[in-house]
């Protein structure tokens, strides 16, 4: 693999550890028994080996020597900086138990163990892709481990390995997935041991024993460093007003940790939406009025965030989504028959009359989109709806009625931009690179001390690395029971951005002075080295969320 001048530099960086695993020899220290945040009977009931379980902290304690054991490790879904950490910190682990250890990676995700296709990874691999980003050590894939046949095939593998544990590095579904493994091989008295570990860089999988999942630090400063450089021309040109639409469909944590980062004129936040019942007129009219404030001080430009699952959260375009896909997939045959220059007219002519009013408001592109491009269940596929682009399309529409009514004075001209990719595979910051590495050493200790149904978990994350408290806590305590396609089904409950929560509450406190005035922070890149104040501070949510406790 040919390197980077800052690849090499940082191959070199050794990542820190909580004082407690830096020891060298640690304990199991059981606290309470658990139970799941919501519906306790039904999830005890579908997890009767794996529920109710005691959470863990670890604490220095004295060496034991254990018997060589093997490892497989999957990651499972989309990529988040700081995978490759996760794999060296449990490869580190179960290295310093027995240097007679063994890990085996499965290629491209869950189907890998299904379909047995693996490698074992060996010292020289994991130095390789020591604080990289990306997955590419061994691929991540979005196969569910769902069925019984699965967990059978996988079963076979396991044992030719001679796998004591798999470790599983998702997010909610990837680590429902592997809750529910764990209790199948519980169940069946396989001797199989599943881990799993926090990754997504919505954010969206965090509760009071997981603070932040991993890769959110990362991609967010990825982001919001050009987003700062986007606010930077956009003050320098002074023309253009900037729709940025950022990662996060199920929540609106990267644009809100964005946002503090560098103090945009408008910031929406999907989850107020949704809690107000705003429509989308109401989102329209409240970036308009911004842009017309903004246009009277004589400032024709500023920059919009925008969460990528904003039109999930309207209320009213969920009810015109749900009634477009039950009318297309029950007149999928008369729909193909119509001319397109036609379909337009024919939908709202059989639309509710407030849904055909709402889907007769939008521009023809998003029209379009809504009724023609469906995924393969015949659903909307709203991830390719370009909202950036609708709702600059509408604010302009807004403004040129104002303005016939005398109510605007400024010239309006849109820049469109989505960052996703960007983000997933940066090279990790010293906050992901550290936090990382610890969430894998903390699954090879839970794997030592014989837990399953586990997800590795580092705690007291905003003190330095060394205070750090590791432990783990069973995944049934995170469960909830979801209708998933018609069905009721356990998952982990997804953590939304809290209207009460102190992050939102700081945001909230300062965006009317952010629409007025152009107090733009630009960060700048990720610092790798320099003072600890630069390189290690974690994310302003983080900050925000844990101060007082």
């Amino acid at each position: 693999m040919t390197k980077s001048a800052l690849q090499i530099a940082r191959a070199a960086y050794q990542p820190k550890l909580p004082k407690a695993l830096a020891s060298g020899a640690v304990k199991a220290v059981e606290g309470a028994a658990t139970q799941s945040v919501a519906d306790q009977e039904a999830i005890k009931a579908l997890f009767p080996n794996t529920y109710g379980m005691p959470l863990i902290t670890f604490e220095a304690g004295e060496a034991v020597k254990l018997p060589a054991m093997n490892v497989g490790v999957i990651l499972s879904g989309g990529q988040a900086p700081g995978g490759h950490n996760v794999i060296s910190g449990l490869f580190d682990g179960i290295k310093k138990l027995n240097p007679e250890n063994k890990l085996y990676g499965f290629i491209l995700g869950p189907g890998g163990l299904v379909d047995h296709n693996y490698m074992e990874l060996t010292g020289d691999i994991i130095d390789e892709y020591r604080n990289t980003g990306g997955f590419d050590i061994i691929g991540s894939g979005r196969t569910k481990l769902e069925s019984e046949n699965q967990f059978e095939k996988g079963l076979e593998i396991i044992k030719k390995l001679g796998i004591k544990a798999l470790v599983i590095i998702g997010g909610d579904d990837s680590n429902t997935n592997a809750c529910v493994l764990a209790e199948y091989y519980a169940a069946k008295k396989y001797g199989v041991q599943v881990i799993g570990c926090p990754k997504t860089i919505d954010g969206d999988l965090k509760n009071d024993m997981i603070e932040t999942s991993f890769g959110f630090d990362t991609a967010c400063k990825t982001y919001a460093e050009v987003i700062g450089n986007i606010q930077r021309d956009c003050n320098s040109a002074r023309k253009y007003w900037h729709f940025i639409k950022l990662m996060g469909r199920s929540a609106s944590h990267i644009a809100l940790e964005c946002a503090l980062q560098v103090q945009p004129n408008v910031c929406i936040i999907s989850e107020e939406v949704e809690t107000k019942d705003m429509s989308l007129d109401d989102v329209v009219t409240s970036i308009a009025k911004v842009v017309a404030d903004r246009a009277a001080q004589g400032h024709n430009f500023g920059t919009v965030l925008i969460p990528e699952g904003l039109v999930e959260f309207i209320p009213a375009m969920k009810r015109l989504i749900s009634e477009l896909n039950d009318f297309l997939a029950s007149n999928a045959e008369e729909f193909s028959h119509i001319k397109k220059s036609h379909q337009r007219d024919y939908i709202i002519s059989k639309l509710s009359p407030e849904n055909s009013t709402i889907y007769a408001s939008l521009p023809e592109g998003v029209a379009r989109q809504l009724s023609l491009d469906r995924d393969p269940h015949g659903n909307v596929q709203v991830s390719l709806i370009e909202t950036e682009k609708l709702l600059s399309e509408m604010v302009a529409s807004k403004l040129a009625t104002w303005k016939e009514e005398g109510k605007y004075v400024g010239k309006f001209a849109a820049q469109h931009h989505f960052f996703g990719y960007e983000g997933r595979c940066a090279a990790p910051s010293n906050f992901d690179a550290d936090y990382c590495y610890s969430l894998g050493y903390t699954a090879s200790m839970l794997i030592a001390d014989g837990k399953t149904g586990y997800m590795s978990s580092v705690r007291n994350t905003t003190a330095p690395a060394a205070e750090w408290i590791a432990g783990g806590v069973p995944i049934t305590m995170m469960m909830n029971m979801e209708r998933r396609h018609g069905e009721m089904k356990p998952v982990i409950q997804k953590a939304l951005v809290k209207l009460d929560g102190a992050p939102f509450k700081a945001f909230a406190s300062q965006r009317d002075r952010w629409a007025a005035e152009t107090d733009y922070v630009y960060p700048g890149p990720i610092q790798y080295f320099g003072p600890t104040e630069v390189c290690d501070e974690p994310t302003k949510t983080l900050q925000l969320e844990q101060q007082g406790k």
